[in-house]
């Protein structure tokens, strides 16, 4: 049964009303807590969907399927980003998406894409940059290596290089940090130094829940590394 103020027979009636009054604030203050702590659950859970679905795409759909799949799961993604406002996770993961998204359609008519998942990497660093363990500072590098430079695109190879190293920085064991370093070093002339990170990416512990991307990224590594290594 709630408490009522009309408990307290000892209490003048002006010391009841303000009692009242407090215990309203009290309840309105808990009430407007519970919003913020119910949503954070439903987000992680909607992430982690983003996140299977586009390992499921990226490692396991035919190739001429992961086009119009992505698509789809970009449009899904969009939905999820704009139901949880000022959360950089959903940002980041619509960011993958569209990035992906890209780099199956490739060429010119790709790059509107790039520039707006770069939008979202910068949205969701503006919010948190550590957020996911630095996932977006990794992610924009990455396009900052891949999208040609002026006056086509937005690509900076030295811009590339500072946002790995800070993805670096923020988790220097992950698998993927040390992959994309070590595919940067490939691209920019200097496979000498990216074996170090290619190795280092070989050696990551495995993510929990990740087990299809890891697999993949994998895949990826030893295959760039076999193309480096001298016979």
């Amino acid at each position: 049964m709630p408490f009522a103020p009309q408990a307290l027979p000892f209490l003048t009636p002006h010391r009841r009303q303000l009692l009242a009054i407090g215990m309203l604030a009290a309840s309105a203050t808990l009430t407007g807590l519970l919003p913020h702590h119910a949503q954070a659950a439903p987000a992680e859970d909607a992430v982690a969907e983003l996140q299977h679905d586009w390992e499921s795409i990226r490692y396991q759909a035919p190739a001429p399927e992961r086009s119009q799949r992505f698509e789809a799961l970009a449009a899904k993604a969009h939905k999820v980003s704009a139901a949880h406002p000022g959360q950089p996770e959903p940002l980041v993961w619509e960011g993958i998406i569209v990035s992906s998204l890209a780099g199956e359609k490739g060429g010119l008519g790709a790059l509107g894409l790039a520039k707006q998942a770069k939008a979202l990497y910068e949205a969701a660093i503006a919010i948190n940059g550590d957020a996911l363990e630095g996932s977006a500072y990794n992610s924009l590098g990455v396009l900052y290596y891949k999208v040609p430079g002026w006056p086509v695109g937005f690509g900076d190879k030295a811009k590339a290089k500072e946002l790995l190293q800070k993805a670096l920085s923020l988790n220097p064991k992950g698998i993927d940090p040390n992959f994309f370093y070590g595919e940067y070093l490939v691209e920019t002339k200097q496979p000498d130094q990216a074996i170090l990170y290619l190795e280092r990416a070989l050696q990551a512990p495995a993510r929990p829940g990740r087990q299809i991307a890891d697999a993949g990224r994998r895949e990826e590594i030893r295959s760039l590394l076999d193309k480096i290594k001298p016979r």
